[in-house]
């Protein structure tokens, strides 16, 4: 069982100030004012928190044509296309993209290539306390985790989830 980061959703929003969520900083070389958490959360949210409407407002809105689906029914934001106008933003019925996420300033995250016996970094020491952590857990749907890929893991509450409780 090897490390994973951990990240919760719910936490950004709930410590968001004025509108904006705190996602650490970061310790990208190559751009000083990387913010490389946004970039793992934008994935997040458009996987898990989108609610992947059939005929998606958002997409259709694009006047670059920026967003698309996948195979898998996910959204994926093409940066290189997208001018930061936000239409997406006010065109999804269910508020669940955000201008604190759909801007036009791309950021990375590499994960600071952490392994087994690395030290917390510095966006878990300066993100909300407990919004993103290192864990040995797997996913596990009960409990709300999901992956996102081979080292992540997202907390959220996924829209499809939800549905079924009703």
């Amino acid at each position: 069982m090897s490390k994973k980061i951990l990240i919760d959703l719910a936490k950004f929003r709930e410590t968001s100030v004025d509108g904006k969520y705190n996602y650490g900083e970061c310790t990208y070389d190559y751009h000083p004012n990387n913010i490389g958490m946004k970039d793992i959360v934008e994935q997040a949210m458009m996987r898990l928190t989108c609610r992947h409407c059939e005929e998606a407002p958002c997409i259709n809105v694009c006047p670059t044509e920026a967003l698309e689906k996948d195979d898998d029914n996910n959204l994926h934001r093409a940066l290189n296309l997208c001018i930061g106008c936000q239409s997406c933003v006010a065109a999804c019925p269910f508020g669940t993209l955000s201008n604190r996420i759909i801007t036009n300033l791309k950021s990375i995250c590499d994960l600071c290539d952490f392994g087994d016996d690395s030290l917390p970094l510095k966006c878990m020491k300066t993100a909300p306390e407990g919004a993103i952590v290192f864990t040995d857990m797997e996913p596990n749907e009960a409990e709300h985790i999901y992956r996102l890929n081979d080292r992540v893991l997202i907390k959220e509450f996924v829209w499809d989830d939800l549905k079924k409780n009703e």
